[in-house]
């Protein structure tokens, strides 16, 4: 009985502590959405079973990444590189020519590269692993222990600077069972390599990872661009898909990058303001601003769009 409480008081606090933390960090970024893409995580540790474990991980955490309502996940990359091979080969002339073709200078642009390393593997016995989803909080009790570790980085893009980095471990442990954050719809079901043990200690370590990268959102800026202005309004490229909503206010100014001279490198991205806009109507990819300070007229196409 005194474990069955202890276990039970674990619980609460795990999905009190969840919670808590999700909403601050969705209240700091105001709930914006950023780009993000997830290349395979090499397989250092040597582990080979019946499936890869750097697809497995790139499986799991894109779909994880994708439900929690926080990124724009795109396609991995193999799929970015199958997209823009289908691309070249219509450009090509050699498929047929239709409204349908893929055309080049499209493909939505990742913020923010998620990368890593799968350093080691531990699989001590074999066997099931079985959960039960209760809201967002994961428990689950097996007959096996399995253990994964991985290091995760964060870079931005455009510079190619790491952003922040991050060692996960995964476990697959049957002894007292298992709580793992599950978010809105990540249900640990029992399909496919979820069912194999490490494949269990990956969705552990990925959803570590994901709510990592959830906290560190605060410190990446986030930004869009005005795209045109007319009849006194301005419309910039950021819209519902980005998690714009009507009543949002941002600021609109110049850009000025800062490098050095001998090598190039992004020193200092400074950006001088303008005014400052509120959004009126958020559609799909774009939203539709009043100005609410400044001189409307300074306002014009490529400003840059940020956070107040």
């Amino acid at each position: 009985m005194r474990r069955s409480t202890g276990f039970f008081i674990l619980f609460l606090i795990t999905f009190i502590s969840v919670i808590c933390f999700s909403g601050q960090a969705d209240a700091q970024t105001g709930g914006l959405k950023y780009t993000v893409t997830v290349t395979k995580f090499e397989n250092k540790a040597g582990w080979h079973g019946q499936w890869d474990i750097g697809d497995g991980w790139g499986l799991v955490m894109t779909d994880i990444l994708n439900q929690t309502g926080r990124f724009i996940v795109l396609g991995e990359t193999d799929m970015r590189e199958a997209s823009m091979y289908e691309q070249d080969l219509a450009s090509s002339g050699r498929t047929a020519q239709g409204s349908v073709a893929p055309v080049t200078g499209q493909m939505t642009p990742a913020q923010i590269l998620v990368k890593g390393a799968i350093t080691n593997v531990t699989n001590n016995t074999s066997g099931g692993f079985g959960g039960v989803a209760i809201g967002p909080v994961t428990l689950g009790a097996g007959g096996s222990k399995s253990e994964v570790n991985v290091t995760m980085y964060m870079v931005e893009s455009t510079t190619g600077q790491i952003l922040a980095s991050k060692s996960v471990v995964g476990k697959s442990n049957s002894s007292g069972g298992a709580i793992g954050y599950s978010g809105d719809g990540w249900a640990a079901g029992a399909g496919s390599f979820k069912k194999d043990n490490v494949g269990k200690a990956i969705e552990s370590a990925v959803q570590q990872g994901t709510d990592w990268m959830i906290s560190q959102l605060p410190n990446i800026p986030w930004t869009g661009a005005v795209v045109m202005t007319r009849d006194g309004k301005v419309y910039i490229n950021r819209g519902m898909r980005e998690g714009v909503e009507p009543g949002n206010i941002f600021s609109v100014g110049n850009s000025e990058i800062i490098r050095d001279p001998g090598t190039g490198e992004v020193l200092e991205e400074i950006t001088s303001e303008v005014g400052r806009i509120e959004v009126i109507t958020s559609k799909e990819k774009l939203s539709i601003c009043n100005v609410i300070s400044g001189n409307k007229d300074l306002i014009a196409q490529g400003m840059k769009v940020t956070l107040p």
